[in-house]
């Protein structure tokens, strides 16, 4: 479903993305860089098939870039947008007591 609203609006697959609190656990993990998924999903305390699938959605959604060395994959976030827009989420929900 999102990779069919990117075709109409990438804004829409990105904040769609951003719509849910496994997600941006990941993305709050990734903040200092790239990581493993060998190291991600225990971080965060989630099945790694779990959070491969929204690892893949973040992938699709352009939030994230992926490289692999050997057996083991590698998540880091695409662009230090990304990130910047967590913050303001977080400050626009300040702003309006939530």
């Amino acid at each position: 479903m999102i990779l069919a609203m990117n075709r109409l609006d990438p804004r829409i697959a990105i904040l769609s993305a951003l719509g849910q609190e496994t997600r941006i656990a990941i993305l709050e993990f990734l903040r200092d860089g790239e990581r493993c998924v060998c190291e991600i999903f225990p971080a965060i305390g989630h099945e790694q098939s779990n959070v491969s699938r929204h690892l893949n959605l973040m992938l699709a959604a352009g939030l994230l870039i992926r490289r692999k060395e050997g057996p083991k994959i590698f998540y880091a976030v695409s662009t230090p947008e990304v990130l910047e827009l967590l913050q303001l989420a977080g400050s626009i929900a300040r702003s309006t007591g939530r």
